[in-house]
């Protein structure tokens, strides 16, 4: 029953949010303020660990490649396929649910906690329109990470690969481009656009209605990552079944 009362406070929440929505100009300078906070400062450690993760897909494929029958070009297609599909849209957005959610729902269980949410209901304004509807918009922003996280990906497993002489510059190139599907990007971005819608709400909703003091901000922020994770991969399956399943 208390699952069923949580996912029913989710969706309060989000109807809430787009209703009664506040002042243009005040709204579009907390856009800014999220998008300067929320994916700019994200942008340095997607580019991180995006490289190297890349540069490892591109040597452990390399190192598995015993059979000499196996092509050499095998190396730039994995890499590519495990940045494309699963690694930039997906487990970016986990390490995103930990550094953003968490950094989200801290932010506003704070103002929670110190009654600043109160003031502005008792001011007239819609607190979830005013904390949480900016957070949505800036994430709209979010597939340009996963962009940059699948073009670094790939770079990182081309230094590796080339430059580690594990493969051929042409090879792994030729690897890149062989049985392209161009959906496969559409995919990807699909899923990255809905991930960005949970990654914004899901932190904001155990923030906005958490209780107690310093101690439980902490609490939610971690309830946050569970299940802005849990949410992430089941939503991942049942995107991929309905798009890739058939």
């Amino acid at each position: 029953m208390k699952y069923i009362s949580d996912i029913g406070s989710y969706f309060l929440m989000l109807r809430t949010v787009f209703s009664r929505p506040t002042k243009g100009s005040v709204i579009y300078e907390l856009i800014l303020k999220e998008i300067d906070e929320l994916v700019i400062n994200s942008l340095g450690i997607v580019a991180f660990i995006s490289f190297f993760v890349g540069g490892v897909v591109a040597i452990q494929t390399a190192l598995n490649i015993d059979n000499p029958l196996i092509p050499e070009y095998l190396v730039g297609f994995a890499t590519r396929q495990s940045i494309l599909l699963e690694f930039a849209p997906t487990f970016i957005s986990i390490i995103m649910a930990g550094k953003m959610g968490s950094f989200i729902t801290s932010s506003i269980g704070s103002m929670r906690v110190t009654e600043q949410i109160d003031a502005l209901e008792v001011m007239g304004i819609n607190s979830l329109n005013y904390l949480v509807f900016p957070k949505i918009i800036a994430l709209l922003f979010y597939p340009f990470v996963i962009a940059i996280a699948m073009f670094l990906g790939i770079l990182g497993g081309w230094v590796a690969g080339v430059q580690g002489g594990f493969t051929s510059s042409e090879a792994f190139v030729n690897g890149l481009q062989i049985d392209f599907i161009p959906f496969h990007i559409v995919y990807a971005f699909i899923k990255t656009s809905v991930f960005a819608f949970i990654l914004a709400t899901v932190p904001s909703w155990q923030g906005f209605y958490m209780k107690g003091g310093a101690l439980e901000v902490g609490k939610a922020s971690t309830n946050s990552f569970v299940w802005t994770s849990v949410l992430i991969i089941l939503t991942n399956y049942i995107i991929t079944t309905l798009l890739l399943g058939s």
